[in-house]
């Protein structure tokens, strides 16, 4: 290790294992707590669990996150500014907040949108800073609103969204360490170390769900870490769109064959790949494992190639999405064929 590396090491350390500790103990403490407080999710023909089970340990996602984000983001060099910090911090906690609130009891959509909207505009505002143009903040707007609400429909069966939480902090940390920017690493350092921390009590069988106060905050971490990469330089945003792949394409092609049909989208449903496959008879353990085979299998290495040769990346990404889709479609139709054998029998 060179000298710099060394003395950077005990900050990155320090962020990552913070944001643990603060997690693993928000999580435990908020067991007992739900269950004291009545915030069970009851089975039911929509969801995939088949026992009552506490929801809102995504709490200790968003307060581990906290103490060690902001923490390297300001810290450790080539940082994105105290301004963008400022916001993230800010965005985090209105984001969770009225998420916190709607797992204590179910809230109407307009004020939890109306939040989701104005808090990551602030984000998007202090991102778009520190481009060419504050008209960046409007498709950053979209995006961002959207990524919460994917993050949040994705979150249904045992350990699935943390997974991808590590995966993606993780993966952006090694992706901003190695283009130069130790406070984003460090950054998606302390994002995988406090959605580790959530883990281990949702690992399949669950003790606790993530509950709407994570899985919203988790996607707007996503989207932050991704918008600060694109900002701080532009061709980083293809390697990152290529970590986000699985739950963008089985979220996004959902929602549009729902549309499409003429169903109620907005409505809770069992369609995504993943509760296709678990409803087609997969452990919840065998479908986290097929999304991570994904992730280290296609992912890693095509972002990594991405981000060695930039010229390559927007191919490599339209690839990814195209390839992810026709995979997704491949998952649905054996889900189906599945379906259609049991009928028969």
């Amino acid at each position: 290790m060179t000298p710099v590396v060394v003395s950077l090491l005990p900050t990155l350390v320090a962020c990552g294992l913070a944001a643990f500790l603060v997690s693993f103990a928000a999580v435990r403490a908020t067991i007992a707590y739900a269950r004291r407080r009545g915030m069970l999710d009851a089975p039911g023909r929509r969801r995939s669990h088949s026992v009552p089970t506490p929801r809102g340990g995504g709490i200790g996602i968003v307060l581990g996150a906290l103490a060690g984000m902001p923490a390297a983001l300001l810290l450790l060099p080539v940082s994105p500014g105290a301004a963008i910090t400022a916001a993230f911090s800010v965005a985090v906690i209105a984001v969770a907040g009225i998420g916190w609130l709607d797992d204590h009891g179910s809230l109407p959509i307009r004020p939890r949108l109306a939040i989701q909207l104005a808090a990551t505009l602030l984000l998007c505002l202090a991102v778009a800073s520190m481009t060419a143009s504050l008209w960046w903040a409007l498709p950053l707007l979209l995006a961002g609103v959207w990524c919460i609400n994917l993050h949040n429909f994705m979150d249904g069966i045992d350990g699935l969204a943390a997974q991808q939480a590590m995966f993606f902090g993780g993966a952006c940390a090694a992706l901003a360490w190695s283009a130069g920017s130790p406070a984003i690493a460090g950054a998606g350092l302390a994002m995988a170390a406090a959605a580790l921390g959530f883990w281990w009590f949702n690992r399949s069988p669950a003790r606790i769900f993530m509950g709407d106060v994570g899985s919203a905050t988790v996607g707007l971490m996503v989207f932050a870490l991704s918008a600060v990469l694109w900002a701080w330089r532009t061709e980083l945003l293809w390697p990152a769109l290529v970590f986000s792949s699985a739950f963008v394409i089985d979220a996004t092609l959902t929602l549009l064959v729902r549309m499409l049909r003429g169903a109620r989208w907005y409505t809770p449903h069992r369609e995504h790949l993943y509760q296709w496959l678990v409803r087609r008879g997969a452990s919840h353990r065998r479908v986290g494992l097929a999304y991570l085979a994904w992730n280290v299998l296609v992912c890693v290495p095509v972002a990594w190639i991405a981000f060695r040769f930039p010229a390559a990346a927007p191919v490599c990404f339209v690839a990814t999405y195209l390839a992810g889709a026709a995979v997704w479609r491949t998952g649905k139709r054996y889900g189906l064929r599945r379906r259609e054998r049991h009928v028969s029998a």
